[in-house]
């Protein structure tokens, strides 16, 4: 049976969420046995070795003059200081917390996408956003600080910053995907953040390994292969497709999907509350992708 391409890039996107919402039970457990820049940089490693298996299918893309300063800006954006802002929002909150942070993304990929993209944001997609952050927030209400999470607080301001780094990551995504493919821009970003963080390595507050660790070892694999080519491969792949608020809307899956993974391997406990603050979150999303009258404002901008 022929599948859509809606039906592709939707199916697409809903699995880079679930693995994306993995990624920080999968950071939790490296970061127990290695350092967080070993760990991202071992992950983005493993990426870029992944991708060099798959470099003769680039050999006839052509590259167009002048954009190496987007590629680059884009790849600082999202993986580079994106990971950093969330490897040290982990070691402060818990992973369930830093993953209800995420649905944040939407709103703000949506008002730049407006700006930036000139992309249409529907009344129905605000109020799914909306009614997501109103989850959001709920699922964030009592966080208390222990071992593992010891400033709630600073660990979710953190995320939030990586947060803006996604977003710009994002809007910077949809308007380099209409020259290349997702796949060439996904391995960009895994070789330009293998370089970024190198030099990571040697700096006086990086630990080096210590000792050879099996678990700690598989989850940078995991990372690497499964996130980092797996996760950003079809997010690049569903966002081609449909405008970028949309595809933004479904990291609002993240926060529950994190929160049930966090209590399943992790032990990081749900409350009644919770629960019904997921569903809420949900709602939005399945809201946020319905059709309805489009907002307009004379304040746009081009893209170049």
């Amino acid at each position: 049976m022929h599948l859509s391409s809606r039906t592709l890039s939707v199916s697409a996107l809903l699995i880079a969420s679930v693995l994306w919402a993995s990624s920080f039970i999968a950071l939790k457990v490296a970061f127990r046995h290695y350092d967080p820049m070993v760990v991202i940089f071992g992950r983005m490693l493993v990426a870029t070795i992944c991708f060099l298996a798959l470099w003769k299918n680039f050999r006839s893309i052509k590259y167009q003059k002048g954009d190496w300063k987007p590629l680059v800006f884009m790849a600082l954006c999202e993986p580079c200081l994106y990971f950093i802002f969330e490897a040290l929002a982990l070691q402060y909150t818990h992973a369930s917390q830093a993953g209800m942070i995420v649905s944040l993304l939407p709103l703000i990929v949506a008002v730049g996408a407006h700006f930036v993209l000139k992309e249409h944001i529907t009344r129905r997609t605000l109020a799914g956003f909306v009614l997501a952050v109103l989850g959001t927030v709920w699922l964030s209400a009592g966080a208390e600080a222990d071992v593992s999470a010891p400033d709630p607080v600073l660990g979710n301001t953190l995320e939030f910053l990586a947060m803006v780094c996604a977003a710009i990551y994002m809007i910077m995504l949809k308007r380099m995907c209409v020259r290349y493919p997702p796949l060439f821009l996904t391995a960009v970003q895994a070789v330009l953040a293998t370089v970024f963080y190198f030099p990571l390595l040697f700096l006086p507050s990086t630990a080096p390994p210590a000792s050879f660790s099996l678990e700690g070892v598989l989850a940078i694999v995991y990372l690497g292969a499964f996130i980092t080519l797996g996760a950003y491969g079809l997010y690049n792949y569903g966002a081609s497709k449909i405008p970028a608020h949309q595809a933004s809307a479904f990291t609002n899956t993240i926060p529950v999907l994190t929160l049930f993974m966090a209590w399943l391997i992790l032990g990081e406990t749900l409350t009644t509350d919770q629960y019904l603050a997921s569903v809420l979150v949900l709602c939005g999303v399945v809201l946020s992708q319905g059709k309805g009258k489009k907002i307009r404002t004379e304040l746009t901008v081009e893209a170049p």
